[in-house]
């Protein structure tokens, strides 16, 4: 893109479209802050659970892998244990 085809100037929006923009700009921002909000309140939540003895790089895992599919799990768990079996692992 050359200078010439990117003015920046404020004229090129429309003040529909600058209020279009602005409202998208504002909404992204409370959801980031509702994001930062929730990422704290998770480490509260591992925090918590570290002082009762869990291990929090295994609920990370948990966690991940309640997100998968149950079928595509399986499948990569026996490729893995494949894998293992063929390099005298398992």
């Amino acid at each position: 893109m050359t200078d010439a085809a990117f003015d920046a100037s404020p004229d090129v929006l429309t003040s529909t479209s600058a209020g279009r923009l602005r409202t998208i700009i504002e909404r992204l921002e409370r959801l980031d802050e509702d994001k930062e909000a929730i990422a704290a309140d998770m480490k509260e939540v591992f925090a918590e659970a570290k002082g009762e003895g869990y291990d929090v790089k295994t609920l990370r895992k948990v966690l991940r892998i309640r997100k998968q599919d149950k079928a595509k799990r399986q499948e990569e768990e026996a490729v893995l244990d494949l894998y293992l079996s063929a390099l005298g692992e398992v």
